[in-house]
């Protein structure tokens, strides 16, 4: 029987679960939104992080697109919750920005996302520690400015499905 190897954090790669990807554009990152509408389904939740103008929304737009849902994508930040019916027979899109809210998921019941949550794919900006006890299953999307960028539209994007509903998703496509 060999020895095992060190364990070198440098060399280990993501989880299956997991995939990283570098956005250079608004459109790439509308691509990105579009891409991942493919693989959404009615109960799912996506969470966005990532600092004011990375890119949340824009990609949050690329969704709505994909999923073929009416109205346009917009910033959500004052009304904090928009709803966006399907335009054929997928289910509605509800894009929270959590932004402005404080507390966690008590502060958000108002909001009823545990209601609409089984029929619809919720989507909330910012809500890192804020609606983690609606589901163990969820998409998490971690958008980061690139480091040095001069143009100062690449972005690094982790994606990471969490529970058994994403555990046997190839997220890999998304980098199509």
């Amino acid at each position: 029987m060999e020895a095992a190897a060190p364990h070198n954090p440098a060399e280990q790669r993501p989880p299956a679960h997991c995939v990283e990807l570098t956005v250079t554009s608004p459109e790439q990152m509308r691509e990105l939104g579009r891409r991942l509408a493919k693989l959404l389904r009615a109960g799912d939740l996506v969470l966005l992080s990532g600092e004011l103008g990375a890119g949340k929304t824009t990609l949050t737009r690329g969704l709505g697109e994909g999923m073929g849902v009416r109205g346009a994508v917009t910033s959500p930040t004052f009304v904090i919750a928009r709803v966006h019916p399907s335009l054929d027979d997928g289910p509605p899109l509800v894009h929270v920005d959590a932004y402005r809210l404080s507390g966690g998921l008590d502060e958000m019941e108002d909001l009823d996302l545990d209601v609409s949550l089984p029929e619809s794919v919720i989507v909330v900006e910012w809500g890192e520690g804020k609606v983690e006890e609606l589901t163990e299953d969820r998409l998490h999307l971690v958008i980061h400015r690139a480091v040095g960028d001069t143009t100062d539209e690449v972005r690094h994007v982790t994606v990471t499905g969490l529970g058994e509903r994403w555990a046997g998703t190839d997220l890999s496509v998304l980098s199509a």
